[in-house]
């Protein structure tokens, strides 16, 4: 066994299992008073603050300049390793949601949690378009935005797989502005399906914003052609770094 996975298991992983049970309870509590959800936002970036410092990974951001601070946008980024989590809900000044399962609802005191704090459940087989509009004009009038990971799973070697439509559906429904972001070196971090973590360097890059149009049945096309457009947005840089490695 290496020192870094001795470090992990008996050093991080107790100390994120604190971080994770003090900010929850905060986080659960102030949204009985706080529907916006901010402060629980506040407890989820100090969160991510802890986990990154904790293990020594080290962040830089590059074109923040191209959003507009307070805006609704739907951020779209790759998936390399649980680490993506913290790094972007703490390096992207921005009130972030998720979408989650309509399953997770169910959760004693998580699912009320969440939906109070204006994440989105979703039955992602049949989406509420109704539920969907009046989800997005939350989002829009509490100057909300939505980090979403349409490959579904982490890469293991840094290539990008395939985007999925769903999310991307629900922001074309929304006419909300698609934001891709490409998360470099984060795997290098935590590697997938390893109980290891490593101080590191991960690099955010904002892209500019993709307008989208609100539409009630966005078609099949439609869809892919937008997410494979997201998807070669990002693809560049993020591939660029694996090929180097």
């Amino acid at each position: 066994m290496s020192f870094h996975w001795f470090r992990t298991v008996f050093f991080l992983i107790p100390a994120i299992a604190v971080y994770t049970i003090v900010l929850g309870i905060a986080s659960i509590t102030s949204s009985f008073f706080d529907r916006r959800g901010y402060f629980a936002h506040g407890c989820a970036r100090a969160w991510s603050w802890l986990i990154l410092a904790t293990t020594g990974a080290e962040v830089t951001v590059e074109g923040l300049e191209r959003v507009t601070p307070g805006k609704t946008y739907v951020f779209v980024a790759n998936h390399q390793s649980i680490y993506d989590i913290p790094c972007l809900f703490w390096n992207i000044p921005f009130q972030l949601r998720i979408i989650a399962k309509e399953s997770l609802g169910s959760f004693p005191m998580l699912g009320p949690h969440l939906k109070r704090t204006g994440h989105l459940l979703v039955d992602r087989k049949h989406p509420d378009r109704a539920g969907i509009v009046g989800w997005a004009s939350r989002l829009t009038s509490n100057g909300l935005s939505l980090i979403i990971f349409p490959e579904g799973t982490r890469s293991r070697t840094g290539h990008l797989g395939k985007f999925k439509g769903g999310s991307i559906m629900l922001a074309m429904q929304a006419g909300l502005p698609l934001v891709p972001i490409s998360v470099i070196g984060s795997r290098h971090v935590m590697k997938k399906g390893e109980l290891t973590t490593r101080p590191g360097r991960v690099h955010l890059i904002v892209h500019e914003p993709i307008p989208t149009m609100a539409t009630d049945h966005p078609s099949t096309h439609d869809v892919r052609a937008l997410a494979d457009q997201v998807r070669e947005i990002i693809r560049p840089p993020v591939e660029a770094e694996a090929a180097a490695v």
